[in-house]
Formats: structure tokens, sequence, C-alpha cells
């Protein structure tokens, strides 16, 4: 998600200014095939970082599925049953 942070930056990438000193002015103009270009660079950055997750988190379930766990249980409990009883 901190990828779309950088989306406005590209788009002023995609601009051009220009300063008038007789007019004490600025102007912008935006190249729409440059702002275009960046979407889509920006948008196949997204496709790549989430297939990216996709497979990391396949790989964690399927590593999850092929684990063995082994348990000993210890039957040679012995309970002794110190409980005081107290009445008024």
């Amino acid at each position: 998600m901190r990828i779309l942070l950088g989306v406005p930056l590209l788009l002023v990438g995609a601009c051009n200014f220009s300063k008038d000193n007789a007019n004490n002015t600025v102007s912008v103009t935006l190249n729409e095939e440059e702002a275009a270009n960046a979407a889509n660079d920006a948008g196949n950055k997204i496709q790549n970082i989430a297939q990216d997750v996709g497979n990391e988190a396949q790989n964690l379930s399927d590593k999850a599925k092929n684990t063995d766990v082994d348990v000993n249980v210890n039957t040679d409990v012995k309970a002794d049953n110190k409980t005081e009883n107290k009445t008024k």
C-alpha cells in the first residue's frame, strides 16, 4: 500500500514547469503519455508485489501442512488429592 503514496510523485515527474521571468509567472503542463506510462509502471509493480505476497503465503501454507509434530504424553501420572475440607 505504501507504493500508492509514490504515484503522485510519478505524476509530478510527467509535468513540465516553465517560468516566465518577464511576467513573474510559472506554467505547468502535463505530458499525458509520460503520466500514462508512469501509472502503468506503478500498476505493474503493484501486481508483481501482490503476486509475490501470494506466492509466499502459499509456500508458508505448504510448509505448515507438511510439518510433523511428535507429542510425548506421560501416562505415569500419580493423582495426589491433598485438598482440605474446611467447614465452618
